[in-house]
């Protein structure tokens, strides 16, 4: 017999697995062509298919009304009648006419519950006095009072969707701290030299704090588990989602406390497996935001010396003409690539009105600085949607993208629609969309190392994982 004949004989089973996986995507494909044009059947086939991770979420914003309604409700808390925001005890009667219900009053009473879910989300919202932009970031101050109460909640609700729509990892940007650092920021004052203020924010607090935000997060993580019955027979879906943690630096903040964040970030990140990254949030179009946009880049510039390890993410680009001065609009995402060492950019909307956009994109494809992309609520806060939203132009130019939810509770959305807005738009190809679920991991701040050899176009699997069929014992790459 030819010696040759087992080696031959592992290259033809090769060659048919790898036509039999193009056959299955090219059938795939043919299938998503077909339906482009019937919503309810490309919805299911959105639904069903693999989304890998979801990359831009944030925890406070991804829980429902309805839910964060329950939490008030076992929190005892009241609710102003005008406002919507929830306030302490004691309550009012239920009767029409008390300014402060109890929430629970609104159980029984259908116009104070459809004003509450309203009022803390964009369902119903119609353009008129109050922009979609301003109606959007308005929800959180009325319910933050209760989902600051119930992290273990709102994280099982959201994994559990989750893994209904088959998302299989999500990095949920939150300010475990409760802004302890913060306030030790503002206690301590400010200080312009860095390296001074982050030596007295370790020396005055800031490491106990970052030991109490893990065991505190910990805390929660197990509490999640247990409502969702992991590890049992009864185990719910969301037990298969990995979940870890981005620190969600509050940047509308005074310097000094935005600083503390920031080094709190940095030392999560460095300590605690949870947390895997840093992200600074809020409105990039308000005033902090804007005056102070260079100092925190200067900052994270300075940090990153320090903590060269930790991964960056940061909101940039999340602004459109008329919404700032147009020098406001030219410069964000490309200094938070370069001066801020963003790994990945939230939103990057405004990226056509930056100096040299294209020059910027080819950069950003050149250091492989992925874009999150979040469809409903670029379309509720800026009003940017189809032809006007930047996302076939990254596409163009080689960036990596991959779609996010962002705030799915506040929106009304979910990843699902958040695909099909997509493809609706943009009739992505299918080999595209399964190269977005695929950069959606490959960019996550997991550690561990790639997958793949290559993710420029088709993706190419590392030695170890070439030979990986389903249903195999899977190989160290997996």
């Amino acid at each position: 017999m030819n010696s040759n004949f087992p080696s031959r004989f592992v290259i033809i089973m090769l060659l048919s697995v790898l036509a039999a996986a193009q056959t299955a995507e090219q059938k795939t494909a043919r299938y998503l062509d077909s339906i482009r044009g019937q919503p309810p059947l490309l919805l299911a086939f959105l639904h069903d298919m693999p989304k890998g991770g979801d990359l831009h979420n944030h925890l406070d914003g991804a829980i429902y009304a309805e839910d964060l309604l329950d939490f008030a409700a076992s929190d005892n808390f009241c609710v102003d009648r005008t406002t919507s925001h929830l306030l302490g005890a004691p309550c009012d009667s239920c009767e029409h006419y008390t300014p402060k219900p109890s929430i629970r009053c609104a159980y029984d009473d259908r116009i104070l519950y459809n004003q509450i879910i309203d009022a803390w989300s964009m369902r119903n919202w119609r353009p008129g006095d109050e922009s979609g932009h301003d109606h959007f970031f308005a929800t959180f101050d009325k319910f933050g009072l209760t989902s600051h109460n119930h992290v273990a909640e709102g994280v099982a609700t959201v994994i559990n969707r989750a893994a209904q729509e088959q998302v299989q990892h999500i990095e949920f940007m939150h300010t475990a701290d409760g802004r302890a650092a913060a306030n030790l920021g503002t206690k301590l004052g400010w200080d312009p030299d860095f390296a001074k203020m982050r030596d007295a924010l370790l020396t005055g607090g800031l490491k106990e704090i970052a030991g109490a935000t893990s065991k505190t997060l910990a805390e929660d993580d197990a509490r999640a588990r247990s409502e969702l019955k992991c590890g049992t027979a009864q185990a719910e879906p969301g037990c298969k989602v990995t979940v870890r943690y981005l620190y969600q630096v509050l940047r509308g903040l005074p310097h000094e406390a935005v600083f503390a964040q920031i080094v709190l970030g940095f030392e999560l990140a460095s300590s605690d497996p949870h947390f895997v990254g840093l992200n600074l949030v809020m409105p990039e179009d308000w005033y902090v935001p804007l005056h102070d946009f260079n100092e925190h880049m200067a900052m994270l510039d300075y940090l990153h010396g320090i903590y060269p390890k930790v991964h960056i993410s940061l909101h940039a680009g999340e602004i459109a003409a008329g919404l700032v001065k147009p020098e406001d609009l030219s410069f964000h995402i490309r200094a938070s690539v370069e001066r801020g060492h963003a790994e990945r950019i939230g939103h990057g909307v405004s990226v056509m009105l930056e100096k040299d956009p294209i020059g910027l994109m080819k950069e950003m494809a050149a250091r492989n600085v992925l874009v999150e992309i979040n469809l409903t609520s670029n379309d509720q806060i800026l009003g940017v949607s189809g032809d006007d939203h930047p996302l076939p132009v990254y596409m163009k130019y080689g960036v990596p993208v991959a779609i996010s939810s962002d705030d799915e509770g506040v929106a009304r959305s979910d990843m699902t629609h958040e695909y099909l807005r997509a493809e609706e738009a943009y009739r992505i190809p299918y080999t595209e969309l399964k190269g977005m679920t695929r950069q959606s991991l490959e960019h996550s701040f997991l550690p561990g190392e790639s997958l793949w050899s290559s993710t420029k176009g088709a993706f190419r699997p590392v030695t170890a994982c070439a030979i990986d069929t389903a249903g195999a014992e899977k190989p160290a790459a997996a």
